[in-house]
């Protein structure tokens, strides 16, 4: 055997095994904490569709399908609202100092005769040491008070710069939010949303509306409360007027909703999209939301978020295609500024987490 080392090649040394970094141990104490900033995400009709397990070094997300609504066959929006929730665990990570290692999908999709179980969808460890910038601080801060607005804005424009962060926001979570133009763009969504929630509600849309909304006396900790819908639907004085777009009616006539209706249009619009229409597309979306609405709540500016028309995947593509977005919209949004704090109910941490 020639020695190609002994004629002036230069030798490979032997391979040098990368250090394993050492698990980091959740700290005593503080899983409880975790699960409940993670759990304060927004969700669909406030289902809550998630459910944790506390490793010794990890915190999992796990898509709870028990509570997947009927008009969301497909699991959409439960995997956005999941998503959402994982931001907030990211959130509360760094509140610890650290930053958040994510593994997600660790679990195939389920089989509609599995949709009763629990599918784990991602693993969230503490990573290198980083402390908390001053803006995730803030944002923290927001987690109790923000909240999807359904009520009146006040009359007024939002705070300079702040839409320009929104957008930023969601590139930062494979995301974009595109803010309508209110004269053209804005004229055809509201008529693309007027077409999309005309004649009358699908037996489906008013059973999972009655399941899933409270009355003024009730203790539960899901659904929506009565303090947070007006007694009325809060329809758009005109089909085709752009500061307004059409909300679901949680009310249905009983006179539950104790939330005045009306006032000033929203003061801007916008289109979270992604870049593609999959399970991951719709996780991103998810983060992407929740990281905005903490940003804008920060200031006081909160987001009435319209889901409903965009629950038909034809639909989704005809506005996309109408407005020249630059994805697949995922929500639409409406925000004010609006000086109010009262976010609805959350499950407790015991109840949200496996042993």
């Amino acid at each position: 055997m020639t020695d190609k080392t002994s004629q002036g090649a230069v030798p490979v040394p032997d391979a040098v095994p990368m250090p394993v970094p050492e698990a980091v141990a959740i700290p005593s104490g503080q899983a409880g904490y975790l699960v409940r900033v993670a759990a304060r995400a927004p969700s669909l009709h406030n289902t809550q569709p998630w459910r944790f397990k506390v490793r010794p070094d990890a915190i999992e997300l796990y898509a709870d399908y028990s509570r997947q609504l009927s008009i969301d066959p497909i699991g959409r929006e439960l995997l956005i609202s999941c998503g959402a929730a994982l931001y907030g665990l990211r959130l509360a990570v760094r509140s610890l100092g650290r930053t958040p290692e994510v593994e997600l999908f660790g679990e195939p999709a389920l089989q509609p005769a599995e949709k009763a179980r629990l599918r784990l969808l991602a693993r969230v460890r503490l990573g290198a040491p980083a402390p908390m910038t001053a803006a995730e601080r803030k944002m923290l801060e927001a987690v109790p008070h923000r909240h999807t607005h359904r009520g009146p804005f006040e009359p007024a424009s939002l705070p300079a710069g702040l839409l320009t962060g929104l957008q930023q926001d969601a590139t930062t979570e494979d995301a974009a939010l595109a803010v309508i133009d209110l004269d053209h763009a804005g004229r055809k969504l509201a008529g693309l949303m007027a077409t999309a929630s005309r004649g009358p509600a699908s037996r489906a849309e008013i059973y999972e509306v009655q399941r899933w909304t409270r009355g003024a006396s009730s203790q539960a900790r899901d659904g929506v409360p009565a303090h947070a819908f007006p007694a009325r639907s809060a329809q758009s004085p005109g089909c085709h007027s752009p500061g307004w777009l059409s909300q679901r009616d949680f009310d249905l006539g009983r006179g539950l909703g104790l939330l005045a209706a009306g006032g000033p249009p929203a003061a801007a619009t916008a289109v979270l999209v992604t870049a593609g229409d999959g399970e991951e597309d719709w996780l991103h979306a998810g983060q992407a939301l929740n990281r905005l609405l903490l940003h804008a709540a920060t200031q006081w500016v909160f987001a009435r978020l319209q889901s409903q028309p965009l629950q038909a995947g034809t639909i989704r593509a005809l506005i996309g295609t109408r407005l020249a977005l630059p994805g697949v919209p995922q929500m639409l949004l409406q925000f004010g500024v609006a000086r109010t704090a009262h976010a609805t109910g959350r499950r407790p941490a015991a109840d949200l987490t496996e042993a």
